[in-house]
Order: C-alpha cells, then sequence, then structure tokens
C-alpha cells in the first residue's frame, strides 16, 4: 500500500480507496447525513411543540415541579439538536475528504484506515492504531 500513497493537495496523501469505493462511502455518509438532519428536524418540532404548550398552560394547571421538568426536557432537546449538528459538521468535512481524495488516510500516522473502521466510523479521521494510542 506504500506504493499508493502520492502527494496530492497541500502534501496530502491521496486516499487509498478506488473510485466505487470513495463513491460506496459517500453513498454511505449521505444516508447517515439524511438521517441526522431528519432528527434535527422532529427533536426542532418537538421543541415547538413543547413552547406551545408551555404557553397554553394556565395559573390553575401550572406546577412548579412541571415546569422544572418541561425545561429540562427543553434544555435535553437542545443539547441533543446542538450534538446532531456537531456529527453533521463531522459527516460535511468527511465528504470534503473524499471530494479532495484525502478520504481514509489517518490525520496521526498518514496510514490508511482500516475498510472496516470506515464503514463503522464513516466520519473519522484517525486510524483504530491512532485512537488506541490517544487513549493511553
Amino acid at each position: 500500500m506504500a506504493d499508493k500513497k502520492k502527494a496530492g493537495k497541500k502534501g496530502a496523501i491521496v486516499s487509498p480507496f478506488t473510485d466505487a469505493e470513495l463513491n460506496y462511502f459517500k453513498e454511505l455518509i449521505l444516508d447517515k447525513r439524511r438521517k441526522a438532519a431528519e432528527d434535527v428536524e422532529r427533536m426542532r418540532a418537538h421543541l415547538v411543540d413543547a413552547r406551545e404548550q408551555a404557553e397554553n398552560d394556565t395559573a390553575y394547571s401550572f406546577h412548579m415541579a412541571d415546569a422544572g421538568t418541561d425545561a429540562m426536557e427543553r434544555e435535553k432537546l437542545y443539547l441533543m439538536i446542538a450534538r446532531e449538528q456537531k456529527y453533521v459538521g463531522y459527516l460535511d468535512r468527511a465528504l470534503d475528504r473524499i471530494e479532495n481524495r484525502t478520504y481514509g488516510v489517518c490525520k496521526v500516522t498518514g496510514n490508511a484506515i482500516s475498510k472496516e473502521r470506515l464503514e463503522a466510523v464513516p466520519h473519522t479521521e484517525i486510524s483504530i492504531e491512532a485512537k488506541l494510542a490517544q487513549q493511553k
């Protein structure tokens, strides 16, 4: 595989994958991105519903404990939306790496990332070896 390594843009190493394999990963990432975007929209709709429900509460149906629970649920939704949007950003960066043909190259070691790892975590930028070394 060492002979596949060539300098690309700005000295980056070119992806070890064929065009067909890159297309496979692109489709995988686009599918995950679509699902994540749907999740964000679903959570936002739930958030709007929760706000409308809070506005419709009257003084007689209002209880401090319920208000605290509602606030906590809204905060949890905001955090989940932010997390999912961050994930979409990672997926977008992976799509950029596919486009500039640097996808599948570990940014720590410069070696190829295994196909199995990329199928499990398609937005990863580091190999399993580099990830394990980081955790030590």
